[in-house]
């Protein structure tokens, strides 16, 4: 991922947010521990490592250029009232929007990957057509550690483990760091900076690294961590960070990957919150980084991409998350009911590389499955250089009986981070809110892509779209549904909210948009007391759930 170089102005920003001494408004400030000889040691031991052995050589993993302008960390912000500076908020939104994302506590001692980061929770609280703002940590088991020792401990797989000397020396110095006591490995080590989700009921911060973190927004907007959650012991490693809720059943269904076998192993929570057995998919033939699947009344479905998990890589100068063109992508499909693999098919689907899945559902009594989602193009700089990246909107449709899959450009844009109204995960939707590329991982606007479209070939089906304007940049646009009580009102008839950043200004805003109108139109603007970071994904709680974490 290619960032320009930090200004001097942003690079005394970056220092100051990320020392140690940094004052966070409003917390507890806890003096971080005398350190012990053993404890001095492996600081001067990642010293030595970072500096000499296995410095951030390549810019894509140069703490200096990841983390220039709005990539730069923030502090903590107490619940604080906004100011509506355009327009009005609706009636109907009535709840939190709540984003996730990383923002490392400390300044990274060696190489740093824009994965790496703490979670941090963006909160904008609104009620009555007015607004609250908090931004917290989610206080992680690592957040916790390194937060009373002052300083960085854990070493990240993706900027940790790029070369082999490094690899060596950082996993010989964690693995005397374990013997030493200096932490547990047994409480997780994840970030939980990914996403959010609600599962029966309870919120939840993800990160596929590690199990959820349980999440409680305050009647006053104060975002509270309650813990880490295994689900009555049921769940012991990790999860994704994309569960697929059925809007129908309430039941959530999940995967976790990773490099020992089985690499994919699919389950579900039912709608009591209950974790069901596991289904270790065997016939998942080599590790990558799955990252998101989808569903539909019938099937899970999962990508088997280009993006490959290989430790020996490194070996041969390679990394341990690297992308390969030499392997075939496949898409494997599963009765989401299924109690073991014995059902479960695969069919190749070269160049097809979803990072991320729009939906999918059932056509044809199951007999042919329909998916939408961006396809990443160039996947070689998926990792590294995302600014490379193209990612085209398609669907693809898939005829069980004939073994055929057929594929469908939706757009030529480039449109990442995409969104529908939930109340239709599962099931044929018609409308698709994407944010546009300009270049990844920066997003200038939005657009609204209509399906029903597609059946005119060759034709574009973005039918509406908004630029945030010149040097403004988003995230993932959210939709929230005007009347999500009424069943008779119409798919698109709702909002889409989104932070924005003004990288002139510096200012932070909270855009809310016309759903359904032919040009997105801003229903109202917010001022943000503090600059919200670029981040990943994000959520919208109604008042009713909220009340019930």
């Amino acid at each position: 991922m290619a960032f320009p170089a930090l200004s001097s102005t942003s690079f005394q920003i970056y220092n100051t947010l990320l020392s140690p001494t940094h004052k966070q408004t409003n917390t507890t400030k806890l003096k971080p521990e005398l350190p012990s000889l053993p404890a001095a040691l492996f600081t001067v031991a990642d010293h030595l490592i970072n500096t000499f052995i296995d410095p951030p050589r390549k810019h894509t993993v140069d703490p200096r250029h990841i983390l220039a302008g709005n990539f730069a960390p923030v502090g903590e912000l107490p619940p604080t009232e906004c100011s509506v500076i355009k327009g009005s908020l609706p009636a109907s939104l009535d709840g939190a929007y709540i984003r996730n994302g990383p923002n490392p506590q400390f300044l990274p001692r060696g190489p740093y990957h824009i994965f790496d980061g703490d979670g941090m929770l963006h909160a904008i609280t609104i009620s009555g057509g007015k607004a609250i703002f908090c931004s917290r940590f989610v206080k992680t088991y690592k957040y916790q550690l390194e937060k009373e020792k002052g300083h960085s401990v854990f070493h990240s797989p993706f900027s940790g483990f790029t070369s082999l000397q490094g690899a060596a020396a950082r996993g010989a110095l964690s693995a005397v760091r374990v013997i030493a006591g200096e932490y547990d490995l047994g409480n997780g080590f994840g970030l939980a900076n990914t996403s959010l989700a609600l599962i029966a009921g309870k919120l939840y911060a993800l990160g596929e690294s590690d199990l959820p973190y349980a999440i409680k927004i305050g009647s006053d907007g104060e975002i509270h961590t309650l813990g880490r959650h295994d689900f009555a012991g049921k769940l012991s490693v990790s999860m994704t960070a994309h569960p697929k809720t059925d809007p129908e059943t309430g039941e959530t269904f999940c995967f976790r990957y990773g490099p020992i076998p089985p690499f994919l192993t699919f389950f579900r929570i039912n709608s009591d919150g209950e974790k069901q057995p596991d289904v270790p998919i065997f016939s998942f033939k080599d590790p990558c980084l799955l990252h998101d699947f989808a569903i539909t009344k019938k099937y899970a479905i999962f990508n088997e991409n280009q993006i490959v998990m290989n430790p020996i890589g490194i070996v041969n100068g390679g990394a341990v998350v690297a992308a390969t063109t030499r392997k075939v992508p496949r898409i494997g499909i599963i009765p989401r009911y299924a109690s073991d693999e014995s059902e479960m098919r695969w069919l190749e689907t070269p160049g097809l590389n979803f990072i991320h899945f729009t939906n999918a559902w059932d056509e044809d009594d199951g007999n042919v499955i329909v998916i939408l989602g961006p396809n990443t193009l160039s996947i070689e700089h998926a990792i590294g250089d995302v600014n490379l990246v193209h990612a085209s909107m398609e669907m693809v449709k898939i005829d069980l009986r004939r073994g055929t899959v057929v594929r469908r450009p939706l757009s030529v844009m480039n449109l990442e981070f995409t969104m529908i109204n939930t109340a239709f995960v599962g099931r044929k939707n018609r409308y698709v809110y994407a944010a546009i590329g300009d270049p990844m991982p920066k997003l200038s606007g939005v657009v609204k892509l209509d399906i029903s479209w597609s059946k005119n070939s060759g034709r574009d089906c973005v039918v509406a779209s908004r630029k945030f304007g010149p040097s403004c940049f988003a995230g993932e646009p959210i939709f929230i549904p005007r009347s999500p009580e009424n069943p008779n009102t119409s798919e698109d008839d709702g909002y889409l909210v989104v932070y924005t950043h003004d990288e002139i200004t510096g200012e932070s805003r909270f855009l809310v948009m016309d759903a359904k109108s032919p040009e997105l139109d801003i229903v109202a603007v917010v001022q943000l007391p503090h600059r919200v970071p670029y981040g990943f994904h994000g959520l919208f709680v109604p008042q009713c759930d909220l009340q019930k974490l």
